[in-house]
C-alpha cells in the first residue's frame, strides 16, 4: 500500500490476509511471506473495510464514500458494485 491501512483480516482458512487501505485499494497478502497475491482496484474513494466470505471465495470490499463492491477473490473481477 502506498498509504495507512485502516482494515486487517485473515482469510477463513488463516494462510491469507486481506487489508483495506487509504490508497482506495485492497490487497490479499501471503500471511507466512507477506508476498502480494491479488490487489483489488477500483474504487474512487478510500477503502475503510474489507472482508472475505466465509468460504473465502469472494471478497466485499467498502470505500469512505459507502460504495461497496463484491469481487470473485481468484479473479479479482468486480461482480457487483451497492
Amino acid at each position: 500500500h502506498t498509504s495507512g491501512v485502516l482494515s486487517a483480516v485473515f482469510s477463513p482458512t488463516g494462510d491469507r490476509v486481506l487489508t483495506a487501505s487509504a490508497d482506495d485499494t485492497a490487497i490479499v497478502w501471503d500471511a507466512s511471506t507477506g508476498e502480494v497475491l491479488q490487489r483489488f482496484i477500483g474504487h474512487s474513494d478510500i477503502l475503510t473495510w474489507a472482508e472475505f466470505s466465509p468460504t473465502g471465495g469472494y471478497v466485499l470490499t467498502r470505500d469512505n464514500g459507502n460504495t461497496a463492491k463484491l469481487w470473485n477473490a481468484s479473479s479479482v473481477q468486480v461482480l457487483n458494485t451497492f
